[in-house]
Parts: structure tokens; sequence; C-alpha cells
């Protein structure tokens, strides 16, 4: 059974929203069940999303413990010392990045990139009635996943030169790009509205 893929994407967007509303308990049991799925399907995508987000991880969880007021772990440190709610809410919002990261990984491993672009092609179908044009969009977002694409595999000694590389100009052929267009089915369609249900009951919440 072949899913559409702006109904992939959509699904991703609504897990990603309601881990962001979910309790502590359940925020822990999925981020775990959906690091481990992510190990299983796109271990690759996955480790290479984690190793270039470290830095931003641990950065997080170092904001939270100094900057939240709170019971100290160690006193006798004074305003050294990291905080009990400062940790947990550090370890919330780290739990959330991770279970993000992990379903992302397993989206983009499911999904080619064609079929990435086909999929928010559908997803931007509004975009028409406010006057603007989803195939433009569609090409701009291809454009920028190429970008995206060569510079994570273009090693760098130092992250300066990274950065810079970021600023360089790129040199891209002219070249046609064929969208592969996906027809809705019935399942897709019944699926489709049981997320809007799902997004309008995390709105409401």
């Amino acid at each position: 059974m072949r899913i559409h893929p702006a109904l992939l994407i959509l699904t991703w967007c609504v897990f990603v929203t309601y881990m962001q509303r979910a309790p502590f308990v359940a925020l822990l049991i999925l981020a775990t069940l959906t690091l481990a799925l992510g190990w299983w399907l796109a271990g690759s995508k996955l480790a290479q999303l984690l190793r270039r987000t470290r830095w931003i991880m641990l950065s997080l969880l170092f904001i939270y413990a100094y900057s939240t007021p709170g019971q100290a772990v160690m006193p006798e440190l004074g305003n050294w010392s990291p905080v009990y709610e400062g940790l947990q809410d550090g370890a919330t919002q780290l739990l959330r990045l991770l279970a993000a990261l992990a379903s992302l990984a397993v989206l983009l491993g499911g999904l080619h990139r064609l079929q990435l672009i086909s999929g928010l092609y559908s997803l931007f179908a509004p975009l028409r009635y406010m006057g603007l044009s989803r195939e433009r969009c569609a090409i701009r977002l291809a454009l920028t996943l190429q970008y995206a694409e060569v510079a994570m595999l273009r090693s760098h000694a130092r992250w300066q030169d990274a950065l810079q590389g970021l600023f360089e100009t790129h040199e891209i052929a002219q070249q046609h790009i064929a969208l592969p267009l996906h027809r809705w089915a019935a399942r897709d369609i019944a699926l489709a509205i049981l997320l809007a249900i799902l997004i309008l009951g995390l709105i409401l919440r």
C-alpha cells in the first residue's frame, strides 16, 4: 500500500505538533519508540542529523539548566549550580527535538527528493487562491534541497569554513524538473480527514 507523499508529510507535522503538547511520560515513551524506529528504518540519516545537531542539543540543555528559576542541584556552587526544574525542562525540550529528528529521518528515508517535493507541491495547492505560484515554490524548494545536500556532503575542518560556504555562489546548470504527481486514493482522503480532525483537536485543546 503506497500512501500519498503529502499525507506522510502532513502526518509528520501532526506528530511534531502533538509532541509539543504531550505530557512528559507520554513524551518519553513516544520519543523512545520513535528513536528506535528511526535507527531501524533510517539509521544512517538519523546518525547524520544527530551528529550535526549535537551542539544545539547540548546548548539547549545548558541554557535551560542555568536560566530557569528553581532549586539548585548543588547548593554549594551557588549561582554556578544548575537547577532541577531547568534540567527537567531541558530534558523535555531535548526529547521533543530527538523525536522530531528521528521522525524526520524516517520521513526522508521513505521519500526520495522528488517525492518530497511532489508532496509539498500538493500541500501548496491553496497558495493559488492567494495569487502565489506553487510551481515556483516547488522549484525554489528543489534548489534549496540541492544546496543543502551539497553542503552536507562537503567536509570542513573548521566551523568558520562551513559558515563561509553558505555564502558562496553556486553555478547551477539549466535543468528540467519532472515531479511525479500522485493521485489521491480513497484511503488517502480518509486519512487526510482523520488528520484534519486531529489538527483541529490540537488547536482547540
